[in-house]
């Protein structure tokens, strides 16, 4: 009984403690699957955001690789815009403005090195018949073929660009001498001289040149340029199919120009037959095309010179007898009023005699201008030539046309050496060369306007120019300022036009004194210069020859 009693109490403990562990182990197993459960969220969660993370990288890699694609396009498309924007839609070469960026670039490279360039600027003779011929379609393949050839003949570093319609202007960088643009200018002449043929017609190519050097004949793009196409100019004037130098500085070791200058005269297109057909009868045939096509060239190009020259010559006996008219009127009222002098209004007789004089010397004068411009035409001006003051000469031209500038009230600004200048000349003509020039800038600028006059010497040249603030010239008219006849139609009231030949009787009587004249403005109502380049002494044996 007490044996029973003394077990129970300790029977009860160990109850409870086994009840202790058995919640235990139930616990333990619960936190052991709750880890479980942990782990595998943990591992979803990780697996989930792993592929959202790849998902995002992913997006992210093609929106770059999208955004690449479309800089490379848009940049690709930017220079596509840009390389149009600078070629010529036709030849593929640089159009006008980059040939300037590309000139303007070359003389400050010219200048930092010292070196030499040259400008070259090439026109197609005769090309309307050819365009009339073959139609606008065949006239562009001949300028794209031109294009080409003359790319085949420059180096990389050289620029060929279609300066506009059938003009080219080439850019030559690192010229050493002279004589080298001239052999370039020549083989050009000889590579468009070969035959070729469009739209089944056989046709030789010719052209004028002109050639200006960096830095003897300019310094800057636009006087490279007017001086070179005013090269072109003289080499069209003498027949075409030939290149000349600006002619103030034409080299004295420079070649004979006929011995690389090719053939002076080229053959305008001609008609052929293919060139598997054979036998003397289809010779025969090719021959007398050829010839009919010639005659009809010819005669299209004759018919429309002739046309132009009859309007010309209408338009300029149209302004004579204008001009002619215009002074009748004064007269015929002076002589009305001596006729009538019984009249209220009395005018004094000496007032009467100076308007009839004037009027009378003002015809004179339009008359002696229209012989000089025939004797222009003609090559028929003489020079009597003798050792001269060529300050003198300039003074004597100032006091000739100072007057006319006191009436309208402009400023004449001279600066001329001190002393005399040994000139071997015709006084006569000089003192017309400088009179002409001022008088034509005093016409042509405002009242109250100035006027410069500057005689420099340099080297074995003397320069005159005469600059004004006044209408300026057009830019399409600079190149054609020297030729008879030619006038700007858009000028102010208060100019005072002439018959369009004092310009052209300058430019000819400078080069029969062995200089060259040139014509700049920056264009309308910028003014104008003329800068007359002479040889400051040449003896009559060497003048002559």
């Amino acid at each position: 009984m007490n044996a029973g009693n003394s077990d129970s109490p300790a029977a009860e403990p160990k109850g409870t403690l086994v009840q202790l562990k058995q919640q235990a182990e139930r616990l333990r197993a619960h936190l052991a699957k709750l880890r479980q459960n942990l782990a595998q969220v943990r591992h979803d969660y990780s697996e989930s955001h792993a592929a959202q993370l790849r998902e995002a990288n992913e997006k992210l890699v093609l929106a770059a690789l999208h955004a690449d694609t479309n800089a490379e396009s848009a940049i690709s498309d930017l220079d596509q815009l840009l390389r149009v924007s600078q070629r010529d839609a036709l030849t593929g070469t640089p159009n006008r403005a980059l040939i300037l960026d590309r000139l303007d670039s070359a003389i400050a490279a010219a200048r930092r090195h010292g070196t030499h360039i040259a400008v070259v600027f090439l026109d197609l003779d005769h090309f309307k018949p050819i365009n009339d011929t073959l139609g606008h379609a065949g006239g562009d393949e001949v300028l794209q073929l031109v294009a080409q050839r003359l790319q085949s003949l420059v180096r990389d570093s050289d620029t060929v660009s279609r300066y506009g319609g059938d003009e080219f202007l080439v850019l030559l960088t690192e010229v050493s001498q002279a004589s080298d643009a001239g052999s370039l200018a020549g083989r050009m002449l000889s590579a468009l001289d070969a035959p070729s043929r469009v739209n089944d017609y056989l046709f030789h190519v010719s052209a004028s040149v002109g050639i200006a050097l960096y830095p003897e004949d300019g310094e800057d793009a636009t006087t490279l340029i007017n001086r070179a196409d005013a090269a072109m100019y003289r080499a069209k004037r003498a027949g075409g199919g030939s290149f000349e130098f600006h002619r103030g500085d034409l080299p004295a070791h420079h070649p004979p120009q006929a011995a690389i200058a090719g053939p002076p005269r080229l053959l305008p297109p001609r008609r052929d037959f293919p060139a598997n057909e054979s036998g003397p009868g289809v010779q025969d045939l090719r021959e007398a095309n050829e010839q009919l096509t010639i005659a009809a060239l010819n005669a299209q190009a004759s018919e429309s010179e002739v046309r132009e020259a009859h309007d010309r010559q209408i338009k300029f006996m149209a302004m004579v007898a204008h001009e002619l008219r215009n002074p009748l009127t004064p007269i015929q009222i002076a002589a009305s009023l001596l006729a009538n002098r019984h009249t209220d209004e009395e005018i004094p007789l000496e007032q009467l005699k100076l308007i009839i004089e004037g009027q009378v010397t003002h015809m004179s004068r339009l008359i002696d201008d229209l012989l000089e411009g025939s004797r222009v035409g003609a090559d028929k001006l003489r020079l009597e030539c003798s050792v001269v003051d060529l300050v003198g000469i300039l003074a004597v031209a100032v006091a000739t046309c100072q007057p006319s500038m006191n009436t309208r009230l402009q400023r004449l600004q001279a600066r001329m050496p001190t002393g005399p200048l040994p000139f071997y000349g015709d006084p006569v003509r000089l003192t017309q060369i400088f009179s002409n020039l001022l008088d034509n800038a005093s016409k042509y600028t405002p009242a109250g306007g100035d006027i410069t006059l500057a005689l420099e010497v340099l080297h074995e040249t003397v320069t005159v120019t005469v600059a004004d603030n006044g209408t300026g010239i057009a830019a399409e008219l600079l190149p054609t300022i020297f030729d008879l006849f030619v006038q700007d139609t858009d000028v102010p009231e208060f100019a005072v036009g002439g018959l369009g030949i004092g310009l052209a009787v300058v430019r000819d009587l400078v080069e029969a004194h062995g200089g060259s004249v040139v014509g700049r403005s920056a264009g309308k109502n910028l003014g104008s210069e003329f800068v007359v380049t002479l040889p400051l002494w040449q003896s009559p044996a060497t003048l002559t020859a």
